[in-house]
């Protein structure tokens, strides 16, 4: 286990809409570098950088053309290596994002292997045996290609499926098992070019769908074994290299496949779901929800048996958001995203904060899909930086922006909150500071469950010497407090806590963190 990961707090950002140095309207790689200063000041040591590959952008690079080549929208190769170097001068660690599942279509592999002559990349992807055969339960594309076949993709039509094998075997004709050569082959292309990046100064990888690799594969056993065997790989050559799996589902990610850090995703409608984005008839139903009806219970009956199982292995990690879901911003208001915070900061594991949630850049409603947004389309707007032209994002035409700014009035700035101290900007860079200040609110720092009943939105949780008060309820709640030799100093509040005759009171929409090391 990389020992950085322990104080690790992660900036995700998407290129294209982060900084424009070159003023075409598109962020870009010197942009990021501009900007590094500003990561480290809010608190951040490590980022996410979204795809930065070339790629034809059907998927905003998820549909990658040439893995090893930075696209010339973002800069080269060398710009690459000088954020590497800058992030490193500065302690900040680079993850990128790996799409090992599929390829674009214009990828030299899948060039190759839709000829009908075969060829050494026949076997990189997955093809039925004739264009007549198309079994139902798979994503197929037919008839475009020479080869007489379909081939399956994971995703959008521009994404064919590179072929990892079969756990189970259903057409023996075209399906083969993981160990088969044209597998292993695949497997050993994407471990070169694992290798060729962290041999470039990348500290590790976010895996794109970590769990579809091996097909057929319910109870993802053979998925499981492939990562191990990558584990193994980077234990043995890059043990500082860090791996996180967009999988959502620690117990199997964590324990079974070897991954560091899992994401606690709410595409499941897990706890992560109910804690910060429930939704019930178009009414805010999670937990940190103003006056919702919100149940603790639901996070901590989900979370605190995933945290037991994996704990001694790796870590969970929350995020704020990323570029897949909606910003809190569209359902919750400013003091529920703070308490949102507050939680997903202070809990145990490797947080990762989205580019633009440390302001409350808004979801942009009603955007056209960009390069395969579609709906996620609203979450991909341009960090906005200062007032005037765009924003601060770019000096290019409005019109030539890779999505518009935010016109709405009181578009939120990192200039216009960065000098208010109840900002949402300082709320993180506070909660952070908190985190670098006491090692109990590391990923690893032990973690308890005091209070969390079902009806009562009064959340108690201890991180070592430290115990965590949560209530976004609309009224004023309390609890008996009966360890008088634990109280200590209050060192961060939202709203108001008190002691009070053997009681801890909390006001409404209030959280706080209490120190007891003498």
């Amino acid at each position: 286990m990389p020992s950085w990961l322990k104080d690790a707090v992660f900036y995700e950002i998407y290129p294209q809409s982060f900084y424009d140095s070159n003023s075409d309207g598109i962020g870009d790689i010197p942009g990021i570098i501009q900007k590094l200063d500003y990561i480290q000041n809010l608190g951040c040591n490590a980022l996410w950088l979204n795809p930065i590959y070339d790629s034809p952008f059907w998927d905003a690079g998820y549909d990658i053309r040439e893995h090893t080549k930075v696209a010339p929208r973002y800069g080269t190769n060398e710009d690459l290596s000088r954020l590497f170097r800058s992030a490193h001068e500065r302690k900040i660690r680079v993850l990128l994002d790996l799409a090992p599942g599929h390829t674009s279509i214009d990828h030299p592999w899948f060039v190759e292997a839709k000829k009908a002559a075969e060829n050494h990349y026949s076997g990189r992807y997955i093809f039925t045996r004739s264009v007549w055969d198309s079994p139902p339960g798979y994503r197929w594309v037919s008839g475009i290609t020479e080869r007489d076949g379909n081939f399956l993709v994971n995703f959008f039509s521009t994404q064919p499926a590179l072929n990892y094998g079969f756990h189970n075997i259903d057409y023996p004709e075209w399906q083969n098992p993981p160990n088969h050569p044209d597998c292993k082959a695949t497997l050993e292309a994407l471990t070169d070019i694992m290798r060729f990046w962290l041999d470039s100064g990348a500290d590790g990888f976010r895996v794109d769908m970590a769990d579809s690799l091996v097909k057929n594969d319910e109870e993802k056993i053979g998925t499981a074994r492939l990562w191990r065997s990558v584990r193994e790989m980077l234990d043995r050559e890059y043990p500082d290299a860090a791996m996180v799996s967009e999988w959502s589902s620690p117990e199997l990610a964590i324990n079974m496949a070897g991954f560091h850090m899992d994401f606690y995703l709410d595409h499941r409608h897990n706890g992560y779901h109910n804690l910060v984005r429930r939704r019930e008839g178009g009414v805010n139903r999670c937990y940190v929800a103003n006056g919702a009806p919100g149940d603790i219970a639901l996070f901590t009956d989900d979370y605190v048996p995933k945290y037991e199982h994996v704990k001694e292995n790796g870590y969970i990690s929350f995020l704020t958001c990323n570029h897949d879901t909606s910003r809190l911003t569209r359902y919750l208001g400013e003091s529920e995203i703070k308490l949102a915070y507050c939680l997903i900061f202070t809990m145990p594991g490797v947080p990762f904060l989205y580019y633009g949630d440390e302001i409350g850049l808004r979801f942009v409603e009603g955007l056209p899909s960009k390069e395969g947004g579609y709906d996620r389309t609203g979450s991909r707007t341009p960090m906005q930086w200062a007032p005037g032209k765009n924003l601060g994002f770019s000096e290019a035409a409005p019109a030539s922006l890779y999505l518009p700014i935010d016109s709405n009035p009181g578009a939120p700035t990192v200039s216009s909150q960065q000098d208010d101290p109840c900002s949402i900007l300082n709320t993180v860079k506070t909660l952070i500071a908190l985190r670098r200040r006491y090692a109990d609110l590391n990923a690893d720092g032990d973690f308890a469950v005091i209070r969390a009943e079902r009806g009562n939105p009064l959340f108690v949780y201890r991180r070592g010497s430290l115990f965590l008060f949560s209530n976004p309820g609309d009224k004023k709640a309390s609890m008996d407090w009966d360890m008088p030799e634990a109280l200590g100093d209050v060192i961060f509040t939202i709203g108001r806590f008190e002691m009070n005759n053997g009681q801890a009171i909390l006001s409404p929409q209030s959280f706080a963190i209490v120190n007891t090391q003498k």
